[in-house]
């Protein structure tokens, strides 16, 4: 956030004991920064902040059936907490896992977590710091969004048993499709030789429209092994793009707040306005983590993952999931607020406040007036 960073640049006390020990504040202006279409500086403000020990406040969780058939049982809050499966750590770390100690009967579910924000969105900036994500034979984990309405999710994180590669994916209603020619890291998935650019979820047992990151540390064992990163989906109504970061890359400006998508380079997949609707396929998304087991994706998989036996078998013991974990440190939620550029013709917002040196001059005066007053 700009705010922040003009106002900490500011000399709060100058002044107070005698008017004439006042200093004008230096203020710092941001040199680059993104822009709306109509030549608007935007500014990405935080909105939502989920971490620690309010983390779980503000979700519910999910106890139905799972809609992708997964061998698993979504347990309630209370379950959860009292099994270990939730938690947050003395270092105000948040865990949700799969159940790790219970030996199973064959064609037993073994309990997870699932939740979802009771909070909902349309557009925003979303940012997701963890230090693992789950993975192993047999696990499916996802952090997504849905709009429960019809088929609109989107897919941040996804990916089955031990695999290296992150995949990103949205399913729509038809008539919204991935352009080919869009500017991002990863590679479309597709189905026998043919890119999927079809975002319908009701064609290819809905496969969907996707994107494999590039990185083979995005997914898996050397991700957790990186100590994790950031993921980072910009959601506008020019697209819907998402960006991962290892932790030894994170961006300045999302470790201080103040992040700023137009400095990250190219996303690793981007849904544009091309081929899609963006504010008509996508509304009122909930925010959501889950980790199942088996099921459309990773039980249908199995047998060629490289892993022994079969998912039914393998759900029976307790020791093969003992990477199915979230470890979080923090998802933020920012909202956008556009600042007219008054060197800008095109500019089409208008408001008092222009642009940022008008704000800074303004801030400057108002603490010059009460000091005077103050001291006298």
């Amino acid at each position: 956030m700009a705010f922040p960073s003009i106002l900490s640049n500011i000399n709060w006390m100058a002044g107070v004991e005698s008017p004439d020990s006042f200093e004008w504040p230096q203020i710092t202006i941001p040199t680059k920064r993104e822009t709306a279409p109509n030549g608007s500086t935007i500014l990405w403000v935080i909105q939502d902040t989920y971490e620690g020990s309010t983390f779980f406040d503000t979700f519910d969780f999910y106890t139905g059936p799972d809609p992708t058939n997964g061998l698993v049982t979504f347990v309630d809050q209370q379950t959860a907490f009292s099994d270990g499966l939730a938690y947050v750590t003395s270092d105000n770390q948040v865990i949700m896992r799969g159940d790790n100690t219970t030996q199973l009967a064959y064609g037993v579910n073994r309990s997870s977590v699932r939740i979802a924000s009771q909070a909902q969105y349309n557009m925003g900036l979303f940012i997701l710091d963890l230090d693992m994500a789950p993975w192993g034979c047999g696990v499916w984990p996802a952090f997504w969004q849905d709009g429960w309405e019809w088929a609109m999710a989107i897919y941040i994180i996804e990916g089955v048993h031990d695999n290296e590669y992150n995949q990103v994916t949205w399913h729509t209603a038809p008539g919204c499709n991935l352009t080919q020619n869009t500017n991002f890291t990863g590679t479309i998935v597709q189905t026998n030789g043919t890119d999927n650019l079809q975002c319908n979820a009701f064609i290819n047992d809905n496969a969907g429209c996707g994107v494999t990151e590039w990185s083979h540390a995005s997914y898996g064992p050397l991700f957790d092994e990186a100590n994790g990163g950031v993921f980072a989906m910009k959601w506008d109504e020019n697209g819907i793009a998402v960006w991962s970061f290892y932790r030894a890359a994170i961006p300045l400006d999302i470790t201080q707040g103040e992040p700023d998508p137009s400095n990250w380079g190219e996303p690793v997949a981007e849904l544009t306005t091309q081929s899609c609707n963006i504010t008509n396929y996508f509304v009122n998304h909930s925010i959501i983590f889950d980790i199942t087991f088996c099921g459309d994706w990773a039980g249908n998989s199995y047998a060629t993952s490289g892993c022994p036996g079969t998912c039914e078998s393998i759900l029976m013991d307790p020791a093969n999931f003992i990477n199915a974990s979230w470890i979080i440190n923090s998802l933020s939620v920012y909202k956008q607020a556009w600042l007219q550029d008054s060197g800008t013709s095109s500019a089409t917002r208008t408001h008092p406040i222009t642009n940022l040196k008008t704000i800074g001059w303004i801030i400057s005066t108002i603490i010059f007036f009460h000091v005077v007053h103050v001291s006298l």
